[in-house]
């Protein structure tokens, strides 16, 4: 049995630990168990083109980070940038049961962790993986692999499951006490739940993923782009979260706004080769058509605009269009039900259909 007897890191100082930190309630309660071993810990939470915009906390729609307020640490931000999209583009290990790479995911950002943990001095990385909660992610062979492939064997410790896995370094040296750590396992929150009463968290946000890949519609959107792209970059991902999505052609794909906030963005990530379209003197969307459009799926574009403006119910509208420096107009008629119907980007095309009245 190995026990804590309080030892020392090889720095001579407190057992330092940087922490994988999602925001979500098991990160939290793997940091928690090293604070109340005396571990100092550094917490990184790493932002991706897939999830919240942890810059503005606003649009993630609840404190990102309530037990770091709450217990005081700091979390410091890391963005993975195009090296992400990259990964996700390609994933050595596959995909999840939408378009989430999930190990590829977890080994990039234990590599990014053990980078730091060699340039801060610190001697382990933590994790707040509990053994089967994931059936893609975390099994046990999973977790040994992306603990091999990230270069971290024997130094990333898994709090809320260690009970059921092989000692690391940090317990067999001492700095942290393997009895005072979890056994956590399977898909249950009840003893996450149970262990933060004790800590007295209570406020941590519900288990669902806060990543947009293991969304099925957006995921549906990202399969069409990596479909119809050769590369990918952060200027079309943005667009995925917005508006309602029409696959034009192999060629181009069209963006309609939902709302006046859907428009705003549009107007804001317009790229000087975008088609932008709308409906003048009407309640209109923002169209965007993205790629290299032909006239006709400009024109498709146009009545795809006027079906959802408040002219839908006119026999013909007239449509800007803004090509470039170039402004024109197309006179054209609503698109039907089965037109948006047949064009649009679906999770399910076999299953989901929209309604007979526009979104």
């Amino acid at each position: 049995m190995i026990t804590h007897d309080g030892g020392r890191s090889p720095r001579g100082a407190r057992p330092h630990a940087v922490a994988l930190f999602s925001g979500g309630l098991d990160s939290a309660l793997a940091v928690l168990l090293m604070l109340r071993q005396d571990v100092e810990v550094s917490a990184l939470t790493f932002m991706t083109a897939f999830g919240c915009d942890l810059s503005d906390r606003s649009s993630c729609g609840h404190n990102p980070f309530p037990a770091a307020d709450r217990f005081g640490f700091r979390v410091k931000l890391m963005n993975l940038g195009q090296d992400y999209v990259d990964l996700v583009q390609n994933p050595r290990y596959g995909y999840g049961k939408n378009m989430n790479p999930c190990v590829d995911c977890r080994i990039m950002m234990l590599q990014q962790a053990r980078t730091y943990m060699e340039l801060s001095g610190a001697d382990f990385v933590i994790t707040g993986e509990v053994v089967g909660q994931r059936p893609f992610s975390q099994v046990k062979h999973r977790l040994a692999l992306t603990e091999h492939a990230s270069g971290l064997a024997g130094r990333l410790l898994r709090p809320l499951s260690a009970r059921l896995l092989p000692p690391t370094i940090p317990e067999q040296n001492g700095w942290v006490d393997r009895e005072a750590l979890m056994g956590f396992h399977g898909r249950s929150r009840k003893p996450q739940m149970e262990l933060a009463r004790e800590f007295g968290l209570e406020d941590y946000p519900n288990p669902a993923s806060g990543c947009l890949l293991t969304d099925s519609g957006y995921s549906s959107r990202l399969r069409d782009l990596l479909n119809h792209s050769t590369h990918i970059d952060l200027a079309d991902l943005n667009l995925l979260r917005l508006g309602r999505q029409f696959r034009l052609s192999p060629e181009a794909k069209a963006i309609v706004g939902r709302n006046e906030s859907d428009n705003l963005r549009l107007v804001a990530l317009r790229q000087p080769e975008d088609v932008e379209l709308e409906v003048p003197d009407a309640g209109s969307p923002i169209t965007l058509v993205r790629g290299r459009p032909s006239d006709a799926d400009i024109r498709r574009a146009a009545e795809l605009t006027a079906r959802y403006s408040s002219s839908r119910c006119e026999a013909l509208v007239t449509v800007t269009v803004r090509n470039g420096s170039s402004v024109g107009s197309a006179l054209v008629m609503p698109a039907t039900v089965a037109t948006c119907d047949a064009l649009r980007i679906y999770a399910d095309q076999s299953t989901e259909h929209s309604s007979h009245q526009p979104e």
